[in-house]
């Protein structure tokens, strides 16, 4: 780790807090976040809260990884957002052959991974590696990458390989920056506009052996953090972002209903009753889906080290938690956006890109609403037949 990040995570975020907020217009008209600031965060270590320590990553308990990424979000939710892909995409760290993970990661400590999981991808295995071609949408983070990642199916000449229960067969693949093509025409979306979300592209690329790992297998680092489900952090990930984006709108609202006095009002907005109330409501979704959370993460810790492995049922609550995460701060959110009244409907109000931004991300596949039916059959004991 880098002399720059011997401090905390929420310690280096704070160090960053201002400029990216003083920033977000300038990422919100460019689509995407600026590559200086990326690089100072990387050095930061702020990347790498979960990669492995002996790559000279953070190993950091989920629940830090979880706090570090609302704080980034409520300085600036896009920014958060690129974070979160890029810290997420690193705990693949954990799981890919020693000799990449010390490529990807531990030759150099400010390497950037992005990616997108879905398996979208065709891989056609041949000798020494995989010839790979796809393009991915939703690929948050390219432009400031050093590597990225896309699903991909296994291709045999007779269609996609199965396994034994005869389910597709999907790997998460890693190719340089360089070789992806980013169409940078393809991110035109109502809120997270400064993620760069564009779509990427490589065709006919070849991988060489082991620079890929397969989703859903034990991670090769076995440690606490490497037992958790990757497509539940991955939820908790989006869902940080998401109360980030609620307690800046509450910060922003605050701040606004002690000075603005409605049109044929003498009181300040404050002073209304039914604002009071709003705003209470607000700060309690958003800390009860905060005290929620850290009660599964602390709960699934406590097995991850006692037991070496997650239930089903240990699962389901994390992805619970998240789910609920990310709902209850697009009502925070909605609650403090209409007692604002005209004033949040501006492009200078923070609460106008708030409402944006926390709508787009509770449309993410990991929090999106059918998530609760995925929880529900656990709950009742069916099989849920989508991994948690």
């Amino acid at each position: 780790m880098s002399e720059s990040a011997a401090a905390g995570p929420l310690q280096q975020v704070a160090k960053f807090a201002a400029e990216i907020r003083r920033r977000g217009d300038e990422f919100e008209r460019n689509r995407c976040m600026a590559a200086d600031l990326a690089q100072r965060m990387a050095e930061a270590g702020l990347f790498r809260l979960l990669v492995p320590a002996c790559y000279g990553g953070g190993e950091v308990h989920p629940r830090l990884y979880f706090d570090t990424l609302t704080a980034t979000a409520q300085a600036d939710g896009a920014v958060g957002w690129v974070q979160m892909i890029g810290v997420t995409t690193g705990i693949m760290a954990a799981s890919l052959p020693h000799e990449w993970s010390e490529i990807l990661y531990g030759a150099n400590p400010c390497n950037i991974t992005t990616g997108v999981t879905a398996p979208i991808g065709k891989a056609y295995p041949e000798s020494g590696g995989l010839r790979v071609s796809g393009r991915w949408p939703f690929a948050s983070g390219s432009q400031i990458a050093d590597w990225i990642c896309g699903g991909c199916l296994i291709m045999d000449d007779d269609g996609p390989r199965k396994d034994e229960h005869g389910v597709p067969q999907s790997l998460l693949v890693f190719f340089p920056a360089a070789d992806v093509t980013v169409h940078g025409d393809t991110w035109e979306t109502s809120g997270l506009c400064g993620t760069g979300s564009h779509d990427i592209e490589v065709s006919d690329l070849f991988v060489p052996e082991g620079r890929w790992v397969e989703l859903g297998k034990r991670a090769r680092v076995d440690a606490p953090l490497y037992r958790f489900p990757t497509f539940g952090m991955l939820a908790l990930g989006v869902s940080a972002v998401a109360l980030g984006i609620a307690l800046h709108a509450i910060e922003a609202f605050v701040s606004l209903a002690t000075e603005k006095v409605p049109t044929g009002s003498r009181r300040s907005l404050a002073q209304r009753s039914g604002v009071q109330k709003d705003l209470a409501r607000a700060e309690a979704a958003v800390q009860s889906a905060r005290a929620l959370t850290v009660d599964a993460i602390d709960e699934a810790w406590q097995h991850a080290n006692a037991e070496g492995r997650l239930s089903m049922e240990i699962k389901a609550r994390l992805r619970l938690a998240a789910t609920n995460n990310a709902w209850s701060a697009a009502t925070a959110v909605d609650l403090v956006y209409h007692a604002a009244g005209g004033s949040s409907i501006y492009m200078k109000s923070p609460l106008q890109r708030c409402f944006r931004d926390v709508h787009v991300a509770t449309q993410h596949l990991m929090v999106a609403q059918p998530t609760y039916e995925v929880i529900g059959k656990v709950r009742l004991g069916l099989d849920p037949k989508t991994p948690l």
